[in-house]
């Protein structure tokens, strides 16, 4: 190990002036409890102030923008070399994102099949552009490449045909201003708008929805008595086109996904959903066309290019054409060699990105760092063990301490003890949460973490933890059976499955073995035919795909009236939406404010003090608390409201307090601390309690779902499920819950998983988990491999 990095005074967050130092050219973890300020020191800190060197080298103009989003607040840090952080986030990732593109294999195919493919007789030879549906040269003219077509129909815009124009009938139209003025423009234009959409006649009901016409009337608008209505000019949008534009220009998630559940998705009928022109589908390579190798499970294609690399080599004179395909060949057999060695076998290189789960993701980057051979730099990782199966984790150490042996340093956020115990050094940051977390408790060799005392740590790297914590008793028989016949999904094929009602079911396999495509067959299936699905928020599936397909019968006890699947999807995609709205406590505080004595000779009501209405928030960030900075060629961003400073109310509605405290001073406290204020207000306490059993006390009831890990906005969904009073009997479905936990908050999780159990409930968890499998009362493993290998039951231990 050659010198170190030296960071003085690092104040992010919760971290309290903490001075540590990191060995370079080393395998560094970064452990401690869930919200103990790991990743404010590793990424926030450390990666975050080289970001902000980078970013000094802009012009000044940019630089002042830029430098209200990047803060590392740190006072000094020496011996810091350029780094690259790998984070578990989506970045982003499109519809045209898949797993070629995030690891630039889909290029080397894509040569490939320009140099060295078979093609027919007479064609002319095509670039690699050609090959490529994300470009004018290769993609299908009818899809644009996308392989399917989104169709604005009546039915997709107008969801419901009982509700007037100005009731808010066309759904396509946008909210907000804009969708009011489309509105007022048809009234303007002597359309009714306070009649129902259906007894509109048909030829003004296609103009609405489907001219290309864009008229541009004057318009009065009728708004608030106490407001200034001026006439405007105003431009009209059938809804059609404004949804053909949105999809085609938008840049935001949110907004697109909006726009496609007013359009009807049906495969491209020009291409048959292959995405590219018929002259790029005519060319093969080893019987293959380049969409058809896309589609082969990368263990499988590794293997055909390993074959094909064997016939070259026992050619004693190889042409110009067989030395390109040599070269392109074993450029290919090293990339799709990586992803097979970090458990991603089972993918595909045409497979989206936003349907492989954020661990994988972030191994397919890690991938691409291995084969950039950068030298010299800090690579930043959160968790590269997420979602990997315990027989996979040594291959991932290997591959690290690769980056370490090509001459760079290697700083991993982690909470598996197996990997911690095997780098060379280890920063514990503790010793609790939040307020309570935010001290070095250790820095050094991993041994020398045990004999630390106050680290938490300390006890499962000395492997002191018992199971008996967890849960007590034997395990449970079960009180009724879910029959199961015929699930499929995916990779899950005909699967018959008998599960025990009133238990813990742990479903395990190795990364790709199916059991996420397990878990929405039950859900999909079960929803269907016997209980009422009621998904936590945003936890639709990540993909587009039919329902799964299966049939489903019960017996017994306990039979399941309701499916609710628990992801770690984000509880919101903006600062608008936090911890408290989510829960549905922020609700009984703002009726706490409504009924004080200020708030009621104002005539305010509780309305007025949430800041998703106009009425109380602030008018400058519309109530999030930070406004967007948009950077040119770097992702945007959110900075702190420079009217508000992110208390996200207006100066009026702070003037009203209930026992001495605004709303904005609510939304500022942790969990622990709004459970003692609110102690009086039962809803709210029932809610507070549960984030606080599943370890979440140190975060605040304000904080923004943009900041949230998908750890923690799983057990936000979780605690909005616990601390309902009553509940039918349910079917719990969590894929892979422990993901991003300390190994004391997983223990703290499968505690309330059991209590659920105990009052009455089902939970099946798809688990890697060891000790999520050993408190388990049934195990089922899927397998024996992976993708096209798994998909099976292989056992079932109870």
């Amino acid at each position: 190990m050659t010198g170190r990095i030296e960071v003085r005074g690092a104040r992010l967050h919760n971290l309290r002036d903490v001075d540590v130092d990191l060995p370079r050219d080393a395998l560094v973890a970064v452990t401690g409890v869930s919200g103990s300020g790991k990743s404010s020191l590793a990424f926030g800190t450390v990666h975050g102030e080289a970001q902000r060197r980078y970013l000094d080298s802009v012009a000044p103009y940019a630089r002042r923008l830029i430098h209200t989003a990047v803060d590392p607040q740190v006072r000094d840090v020496r011996g810091l070399p350029p780094t690259v952080a790998l984070e578990q986030g989506r970045g982003g990732a499109g519809a045209r994102s898949t797993v070629g593109t995030v690891t630039t294999t889909g290029s080397t195919l894509r040569m490939l099949w320009s140099r060295c493919g078979t093609y027919p007789a007479g064609a002319g030879h095509l670039d690699s552009d050609s090959f490529s549906p994300n470009t004018p040269l290769g993609a299908c003219p009818a899809c644009g490449g996308l392989g399917v077509v989104h169709e604005p129909t009546e039915a997709s815009m107008v969801p419901d045909d009982s509700l007037s124009i100005a009731e808010g009938a066309v759904a396509a139209w946008p909210g907000a201003w804009l969708g009011k003025n489309y509105r007022d423009i048809v009234a303007t234009l002597g359309h009714a708008v306070d009649v129902p959409w259906r007894e509109l006649p048909r030829a003004t009901r296609d103009w609405i929805l489907f001219t290309d016409e864009q008229p541009v009337v004057t318009v009065v608008p009728t708004r608030d008595a106490a407001r200034i209505n001026r006439p405007y000019q105003g431009t009209f949008s059938s809804a059609a086109r404004y949804v053909r534009r949105t999809l085609a220009e938008t840049r935001s998630a949110t907004q697109r996904e909006r726009m496609l559940r007013c359009v009807v998705t049906r495969p491209c009928g020009t291409c048959g959903g292959r995405r590219l022109r018929p002259e790029a589908l005519a060319v093969t390579w080893q019987g293959l066309a380049v969409d058809e190798a896309s589609g082969v499970p990368v263990d499988g294609l590794l293997a055909t290019v390993r074959e094909r690399l064997d016939e070259l080599a026992v050619l004693l004179e190889r042409d110009a054409r067989q030395q390109a395909e040599t070269l392109l060949l074993e450029d290919l057999a090293g990339r799709l060699g990586l992803m097979a060695e970090l458990g991603l076998g089972h993918l595909t290189l045409g497979r989206s990105s936003t349907s492989v789960s954020a661990g994988e993701l972030q191994r397919l980057r890690l991938a691409t760092a291995l084969r950039s051979g950068l030298f010299g730099v800090v690579y930043v990782l959160d968790e590269p063990s997420a979602g990997l199966h315990p027989r996979d984790t040594d291959r991932l150490v290997d591959l690290l301490r690769r980056l370490v042996g090509a001459g760079n340093t290697v700083v991993v956020v982690e909470h598996d003890m197996g990997i911690a115990s095997r780098c060379d050094w280890v920063v514990d940051v503790g010793p609790g949460a939040g307020a309570q977390g935010g001290e070095v408790l250790w820095s050094g060799p991993p041994a020398g973490l045990v004999g630390v005392d106050a680290s938490v740590t300390a006890r499962y790297l000395a492997d002191r933890v018992h199971t008996a914590e967890i849960r007590q008793g034997p395990r449970r028989p079960g009180t009724g059976t879910l029959h199961l016949a015929g699930l499929a999904r995916h990779t899950v094929r005909g699967v018959d499955l008998d599960l025990p009602l009133g238990t813990l079911t742990v479903v395990t396999g190795v990364s790709g073995s199916g059991k996420t495509s397990l878990l929405d067959a039950v859900h999909d299936v079960t929803g269907a035919d016997l209980a009422r699905v009621e998904d936590q928020p945003d936890d639709d599936p990540a993909d587009d795909d039919a329902p799964a397909t299966g049939s489903v019968t019960a017996t017994g006890d306990g039979i399941p009236r309701r499916v609710v699947r628990i992801t770690q999807r984000p509880i919101g995609r903006s600062p608008r939406s936090t911890l408290a709205t989510y829960t549905g406590l922020w609700d009984h505080v703002r009726r706490l404010f409504a009924a004080t004595p200020d708030a009621r000779e104002r005539g305010w009501t509780a309305t007025h003090f949430s800041f998703n209405t106009a009425a109380g928030q602030c008018p400058t960030c519309g109530g999030e608390g930070a406004v967007a900075v948009e950077l040119l060629f770097l992702p945007g961003t959110y900075s702190t409201c420079p009217t508000c400073r992110g208390a996200r109310f207006d100066a009026q509605t702070l003037e009203v307090t209930w026992e001495g405290r605004t709303v904005a001073d609510l939304l500022a406290m942790t969990v622990v601390q709004a459970a003692e204020v609110l102690a009086g207000v039962p809803p709210a306490r029932r809610a507070l309690d549960a984030l606080d059993a599943l370890g979440l006390g140190y975060l605040t009831l304000g904080q923004p779902a943009t900041e949230l890990s998908g750890g923690e906005a799983q057990r936000i969904k979780l605690a909005t499920e616990l601390q309902r009073e009553r509940r039918a009997p349910t079917l719990y479905l969590f894929d892979e819950p422990t993901t991003g936990l300390h190994p004391a908050d997983v223990h703290r999780l499968l505690a309330q998983l059991h209590t659920l159990v105990d009052a009455g409930h089902t939970v099946l968890v798809a688990e890697h988990d060891e000790a999520a499998v050993a408190t388990a009362d049934v195990v089922v493993e899927l397998g024996p491999g992976a993708g096209d290998e798994g998909g099976r039951v292989v056992s079932v231990r109870r």
